[in-house]
């Protein structure tokens, strides 16, 4: 497939799953929602790392509202200080009729902080809210990919929502039939295998 870029397959709602040799601190054992991806750049945020922090501390409004746990994920190195919220609209919403969202892929959308939660509620699933994001510059996610440190693969919407005590990496790599789903498999600590 000779021309075909490394990042081809990657598009928003896309999880780049970190490969087991992928050990770098911030994205070891990660699944990452990919938000926006174009000839600029990627973003996204990781799923599967919650704060000791909880939303209401943060955002108040919103606190009560959020998936539990109601705890703000910690999205990515980039950005810390700043918020970003993820929702699963319920079957039937069009993000393009409702305000203060943006639609990623399918129901996943991204909120406005800023707006009115009451408004929303009774459109969402569910919301999810991460401090910071994950992000590449023009050509980075591309050799990253070429060097095997992400696996990439289709999302789901519940992948945004998932609990806290699901192993998320491993399910989602599980859920992706052979060979990819023995990776599943590779122990956290090689040293303890």
């Amino acid at each position: 497939m000779e021309g075909v870029r490394p990042d081809a397959e990657v598009e928003p709602g896309s999880l780049l799953v970190a490969a087991p040799s992928l050990t770098d601190s911030n994205f070891r054992r990660t699944v990452v929602y990919v938000i926006d991806h174009r000839g600029a750049g990627t973003l996204g945020v990781v799923l599967n790392r919650p704060s000791e922090v909880a939303v209401h501390d943060v955002l108040p409004n919103w606190g009560p509202h959020v998936t539990r746990p109601q705890a703000v994920y910690i999205g990515g190195p980039v950005e810390q200080k700043t918020a970003l919220c993820l929702a699963a609209l319920r079957t039937g919403e069009d993000h393009t009729r409702l305000d203060g969202v943006v639609g990623v892929h399918g129901p996943v959308a991204l909120v406005d902080l800023d707006g009115d939660p009451e408004e929303l509620l009774p459109k969402v699933r569910g919301l999810r809210v991460f401090a910071g994001y994950a992000g590449w510059s023009e050509g980075q996610l591309a050799g990253e990919i070429e060097r095997e440190d992400w696996i990439v693969v289709p999302g789901l919407p519940d992948d945004v929502l998932a609990p806290a005590n699901v192993d998320l990496w491993g399910r989602v790599l599980r859920r992706q039939g052979m060979p990819t789903a023995l990776l599943a498999t590779f122990p956290s600590d090689v040293k303890r295998n």
